[in-house]
């Protein structure tokens, strides 16, 4: 019976501490000298692709800084909207870092870092129509990106509102597109959308039309990482105290600045 026990102590021990390793991801990434963050390249200025073929915008520059921090090489993975927190969760990628606003509903199969970034959700449209508000949309279709948090403002704010077509898409590129090629003229999307769109295609009647909501953004990272948690917090901190995030921030938000709460 003594020796049955031993044998089933030492097997418990085993387990223990087995599970004790499978939830230091921090030590993880630091062993394999890189992490892995996902990051949507298909939502300028946050994730984007420019004229040399090279991923930029303000998510890519700030996951660099992470990496640099972190004294890791960064490996970049490509993820959408509607599969960032698939791929944190099955293990595809270490973070998400994808203009990945905090929400209560995430938060209940995934972790956050404190918010680096915000993400503003704007409604736009023809510039002659006045929208002020979810009950100006009634009789319209709008375009949305499937899963992301304009989905859900969206589909919230005009639950009670008559006759409102909510047209979902699974990426930005083509909810962007679907404004282009007028198969919708209203789009609910990061205010960082609206003039992007007019960049690529002048000619697209669309204007700033009133704000939903505005979201801070944090570091997407599994449950029960409590190291790799912290020590993000820390690097938000820093960053954000001696200017790196922001001065990010105002290269790809036209001279705009965080929120001052932010900063302090």
């Amino acid at each position: 019976m003594k020796k049955t026990f031993n044998i089933l102590a030492a097997c418990s021990l085993a387990l223990a501490c087995a599970a004790g390793a499978q939830a230091n991801q921090l030590e993880d990434i630091q062993k394999k000298g890189e992490i892995t963050i996902g990051v949507d390249i298909s939502a300028p200025p946050y994730g984007m692709v420019d004229a040399n073929a090279q991923k930029t915008g303000f998510d890519v520059d700030s996951a660099h800084l992470l990496a640099e921090a972190l004294g890791v090489k960064l490996a970049i993975v490509p993820v959408t909207g509607p599969t960032r927190v698939q791929f944190l969760r099955t293990k595809k990628v270490d973070v998400i870092m994808a203009s990945f606003s905090i929400t209560d509903e995430r938060k209940k199969v995934i972790d956050f870092s404190e918010p680096y970034g915000v993400v503003p959700v704007v409604v736009g449209g023809p510039e002659s129509v006045k929208v002020a508000g979810p009950q100006d949309l009634s009789g319209k279709a709008i375009a949305v990106t499937r899963g992301t948090t304009s989905d859900k403002i969206i589909t919230d704010s005009t639950k009670n509102v008559p006759d409102v077509s909510i047209v979902r898409y699974q990426d930005d590129a083509t909810t962007n597109t679907a404004i282009m090629t007028g198969q919708q003229k209203y789009i609910v999307a990061a205010s960082s959308v609206l003039p992007e769109i007019k960049k690529t295609s002048p000619s697209t009647d669309i204007a700033y039309k009133y704000t939903a909501v505005s979201f801070p953004m944090g570091v997407g990272i599994r449950q029960n990482e409590p190291e790799l948690k912290a020590r993000i917090n820390e690097w938000v901190s820093a960053n954000l105290k001696n200017g790196k995030l922001n001065g990010i921030y105002q290269k790809y938000f036209f001279g705009q600045s965080l929120p001052e709460e932010m900063l302090k």
